[in-house]
């Protein structure tokens, strides 16, 4: 239990996938403007990651290795990744059509989206196993969505604010990114 608990800080706190190891920073800055699509795409985030985590354990595991086909790694996870974004996609586009709207580009790159592709790989290198794997991906998933959610409370409080001109939007956006980081930096030595 207690290797576990350790997993999930690591993944949430010290190893965060957004502000630790710099992945899926195109939704992160894209879609952090309103608190709503943040929430929005840290739910759309959480449901792909902790299900292309487990399907492609399974792929890895019960047909890529078994039968020496590893090279097939990189094409089989995207297939996997994409089919689950068309899935939200839909869902998304039927029962909530204003956050569908909300999200509008970003919900379909996250089929692109390193941070997806990045935590598959993970998990594979390190060899977990399926229930290490399944923990993994939702709590790198959580940490994605806090990462996300604590800059769009941030990015709303900068919109009230006077910033000068040349710091405004997108260069505001990344100076406050990386104080955020630097605030998750200093759980490097929890782990």
């Amino acid at each position: 239990m207690g290797d576990y608990i350790e997993l999930i800080i690591a993944c949430i706190f010290v190893n965060n996938i957004l502000l630790a190891q710099f992945l899926g920073n195109c939704p992160f800055l894209g879609t952090s403007k309103k608190m709503e699509t943040a929430v929005g795409m840290s739910m759309a985030v959480i449901f792909v990651l902790v299900l292309a985590g487990v399907f492609t354990w399974c792929i890895n595991d019960w047909i890529l290795v078994p039968y020496g086909l590893e090279y097939l790694k990189t094409i089989s996870f995207i297939l996997v990744i994409a089919s689950l974004v068309q899935f939200v996609e839909m869902f998304l586009k039927k029962s909530i059509p204003a956050l569908y709207a909300g999200l509008g580009i970003f919900l379909p790159l996250i089929t692109t989206n390193c941070a997806v592709m990045g935590v598959c790989l993970i998990n594979i290198k390190s060899e977990y196993n399926f229930t290490m794997t399944l923990i993994s991906s939702f709590a790198y998933a959580a940490g994605f969505g806090l990462a996300l959610i604590l800059f769009a409370g941030v990015r709303e409080r900068i919109l009230l604010a006077r910033v000068p001109k040349p710091l405004q939007d997108t260069s505001i956006g990344l100076v406050t990114a990386g104080i955020i980081a630097l605030a998750f930096y200093t759980f490097k030595g929890m782990v």
